[in-house]
């Protein structure tokens, strides 16, 4: 008697878990190159403000016109005034508050140092969780988050060069203030996104971050964004399409599927993203602690990854 085998398919859920696993990962990508862009402009002697103000205005008309597309599409979802009041808030701290800290960091410090300090992120987000939500922190997490940070600490050992950085102690200051900041705002965003769905709340999101950036840039320069030299706008552009639509619209999915917590560990392979950036459009040597830094993250972000897709027993 013969026994017929039968192919286990996998659950809608662990499908779901690889896929929010893979716009993470893709979202880390593009993040990663922000610092690369932004340093490649402030060449032309262009201000923290004026640039955000370009990369949010560059990418204003498509989260506009997505939002319009996706109303014609089904009908918005019924908020309360108290509902959008904190999607407002916390896309301005998602967007606007992480962000500027985050541009002015980067006039004192290089990337790479920005990189490993801004990814101090994942330990307030497992924090904010465990403490303001009652969220166990598997050992899971915990090993992972472990090998992330001692990849990522690896990686950058003998690379940070204290003669391209103006001031380390304040540049450090405004990045770690970002890495908080935007790990209020995961955590925040991971209730609303379920209520409003990822792409209507990364659109809403944006649109309310962009009002106090252009304010704030009126305030602080008249708004003058003309007289730039075209590589700048060419960089604003990148920025607004690649490091901030697509991006966001990938990584509000993948909070939608994973978690934040999940996804700021995910997430930690930016740095390494940034150190590939660094050598091949800088020129800068990788070096042997760069390798091992690297597989040390990739062996966390993929514990995360496995973890995400075993069914429940």
């Amino acid at each position: 008697m013969s026994v017929q085998h039968k192919r286990v398919r996998p659950t809608s859920t662990s499908r779901s878990s690889w896929i929010g696993f893979l716009l993470v990962f893709l979202s880390a990508f593009c993040f990663a190159c922000k610092g690369i862009l932004i340093k490649l402009a402030y060449q032309y002697s262009i201000d923290s403000i004026s640039l955000l103000t370009l990369r949010m205005l560059f990418a204003l008309p498509f989260y506009i016109g997505i939002a319009v597309h996706l109303s014609r599409m089904a009908p918005a979802p019924s908020l309360s005034g108290r509902q959008w009041g904190l999607l407002a808030i916390l896309g301005i701290t998602g967007y606007y508050l992480a962000s500027f800290f985050n541009f002015l960091g980067l006039v004192y410090i290089t990337a790479s140092l920005e990189r490993i300090l801004l990814f101090t992120y994942p330990t307030f987000v497992l924090l904010m969780n465990a403490l303001g939500f009652g969220r166990r922190v598997t050992r899971l997490q915990l090993l992972a988050l472990l090998l992330t940070y001692a990849g990522i600490l690896v990686a950058f050992v003998g690379n940070i060069e204290t003669t391209r950085q103006t001031n380390v102690l304040l540049g450090g200051f405004w990045v770690v203030l970002s890495g908080l900041v935007y790990a209020i705002y995961l955590v925040g965003s991971d209730r609303v996104i379920v209520g409003v769905g990822p792409q209507r709340f990364t659109c809403y999101a944006m649109m309310a971050a962009t009002v106090p950036t252009v304010l704030h840039c009126a305030l602080e320069n008249g708004l003058q964004l003309g007289g730039y030299p075209w590589p700048v706008y060419a960089l604003g552009l990148g920025m607004g399409i690649f490091v901030t639509v697509i991006p966001t619209f990938m990584m509000a999915e993948g909070i939608r599927r994973v978690g934040s917590g999940n996804t700021s560990i995910i997430g930690s392979i930016g740095p390494i993203f940034t150190i590939v950036l660094s050598t091949t459009i800088l020129q800068e040597r990788i070096s042997w602690q760069q390798m091992v830094g690297t597989l040390l993250v990739l062996t966390g972000v993929f514990l995360i990854g496995w973890r995400g897709n075993k069914p429940a027993n």
